[in-house]
């Protein structure tokens, strides 16, 4: 597997850091019917609940939110990637339909109310390190805007930043091209049930992606 490490100056600032990193080679397809049945039942669990914003103070939620903040980054307006998708759900708007790797990623991300990266391994050149954003540093996020990356929990390859808990960036992002990836879940509450995450995402992967060759590990 790709080396993945976490700098000592994000763990010196949120202490129970851990990733989940699964590989594997895939093809990036439209999203089968037995998928898309799993997305709009995750999507009906969320609707149908008497609360559904309750799902916003989970510690999973909070503990991405209190790292935002240990960073020097508002929460409020910077959210992590799992919290703005729970938001989207909440508000009837229902998962974005891209192929089947990024519908498996968002639906483990909203399942485990982590934010997790999704990166081509074409385009990614190890190692990544896992650090805070520095100053003057940004990238074109998919779908989005520039991206000021100062104060994010971000993903560096040798060319630089490519990928963060909030939104990753168009170098490294999965296309129809793509043959192998890796997905990285964030926790910050440490690395209690990642090994499930990451297992739950490997089936899935192999289940609506072709998914093969899965490899995963945790790293706190």
């Amino acid at each position: 597997m790709i080396d993945v490490q976490i700098s000592q100056q994000l763990r010196a600032k949120c202490a129970k850091v851990a990733l989940g990193c699964v590989e594997a080679e895939v093809e990036a397809g439209p999203t089968p019917a037995p998928l898309e049945a799993e997305l709009r039942a995750a999507e009906a669990r969320i609707t149908k609940l008497s609360d559904p914003r309750t799902l916003l103070q989970t510690p999973a939620i909070l503990a991405t939110r209190a790292a935002y903040k240990a960073l020097g980054k508002d929460p409020a307006r910077y959210r992590g990637s799992a919290e703005a998708l729970l938001r989207r759900l909440i508000a009837g708007k229902g998962f974005p339909r891209i192929n089947c790797v990024v519908d498996v990623i968002n639906l483990v991300s909203v399942e485990s109310r982590l934010p997790i990266g999704l990166y081509d391994l074409a385009q990614a050149i190890g190692p990544i390190e896992f650090r805070a954003g520095r100053a003057g540093e940004s990238y074109k996020g998919i779908g989005k805007y520039d991206l000021n990356l100062e104060g994010l929990p971000l993903f560096a390859d040798q060319n630089g930043p490519h990928g963060s808990a909030t939104s990753d960036s168009e170098r490294t992002m999965v296309t129809k091209s793509t043959k192998r990836v890796l997905a990285i879940l964030v926790s910050f509450g440490g690395q209690s049930g990642l090994e499930d995450w990451n297992l739950r995402l490997g089936e899935l992967l192999a289940s609506h992606a072709s998914g093969r060759a899965i490899e995963s590990r945790v790293t706190s």
